[in-house]
């Protein structure tokens, strides 16, 4: 069984105050293919990497990470003379984050462009499972975006099981209608949609979960799970819905990575044919453990 997760991976830079940044790496994708690749480790399931990044020390030191995580990496793209994005996070004293970016000339724009790009199409059509995101469609030029959209239709009549988290950020995009336009074509490729309720709120203006998975639903998404900012979560498919309360954490830590844990989680135990609700049970339960902890990435020894 293998899984390849598309995106893009940033330097982090954490603001732990006056005088002193934490430096690491992360993105929604790339965090989504940590979890997945410990989480499925035992269990045969390969994780890997989709991206474009330098050939610059920090990229090095990307990649070297990736593999002592277990993410495979052939599908990694290194040019030359280039660097990654950069992000900088910043975390109030309840644990929300915000973000700032540097990123508009970052090689992930560029995965899908060109000869490389069609080596990537090709490569990516023979997995089981493809996993991207709102952020991963809002990065890439109108040209790679179109090309993801063409490997999605290939994968999927190869058999491939299409994963879209929407993970809407305004600043990606020119405008909510360009947003929903590209939405709209990857859920029609989508088979599962694990999205955010507030993201669907702030760009469709849903009022209520029930509204996100039923417009996903009739868009030929199979299997809706509508996650609602560590509220319960709306687990919703064709056969009806069902509501899977959430423990509040009594002191989270920081908000990071939080949907993006529990989609790993998700969809490890979807692989394992577990049920969506167990599934969503075991993707509320390593999200909790993440809040507790600073930092998009648990240290492994602390992982379910």
């Amino acid at each position: 069984m293998r899984i390849a997760a598309i995106g893009e991976c940033m330097i982090e830079l954490t603001d732990r105050g006056p005088n002193y940044m934490g430096r690491g790496y992360g993105g929604d994708t790339l965090n989504t293919a940590v979890y997945m690749a410990r989480l499925g480790e035992a269990r045969g399931i390969q994780v890997d990497y989709a991206t474009a990044i330098g050939d610059d020390p920090y990229s090095d030191e990307m990649m070297d990470g990736w593999r002592a995580e277990g993410i495979g990496t052939d599908l990694v793209w290194r040019q030359e003379g280039r660097v990654p994005g950069l992000y900088m996070i910043r975390t109030d004293k309840a644990g929300e984050r915000t973000f700032h970016y540097w990123r508009s000339a970052a090689p992930a724009k560029e995965m899908f462009d060109g000869g490389a790009g069609r080596v990537l199409m090709d490569r990516l059509t023979k997995y089981d499972w493809l996993y991207f995101t709102g952020i991963t469609l809002g990065v890439l030029t109108i040209e790679g975006r179109l090309r993801l959209f063409e490997t999605l239709r290939q994968a999927r009549d190869n058999g491939a099981r299409i994963v879209f988290d929407s993970n809407y950020r305004p600043r990606l995009w020119e405008d909510p209608e360009e947003a929903r336009a590209a939405f709209e074509v990857a859920l029609s490729w989508a088979d599962i949609a694990l999205p955010s309720f507030e993201d669907e709120q702030a760009l469709y203006g849903d009022q209520e979960p029930e509204d996100t998975a039923a417009r996903m639903l009739m868009a030929g998404v199979e299997e809706v799970v509508v996650k609602n900012a560590g509220g319960s979560v709306l687990v919703a498919t064709e056969g009806g819905a069902s509501v899977i309360e959430n423990t509040p954490h009594p002191a989270p830590v920081d908000t990071t990575a939080a949907g993006d844990s529990f989609n790993a989680a998700y969809l490890i135990a979807r692989m394992r044919d577990e049920a969506p609700e167990q599934a969503a049970q075991a993707g509320a339960g390593l999200a909790y453990q993440v809040i507790g902890v600073r930092g998009a990435i648990m240290p492994r020894d602390m992982d379910a």
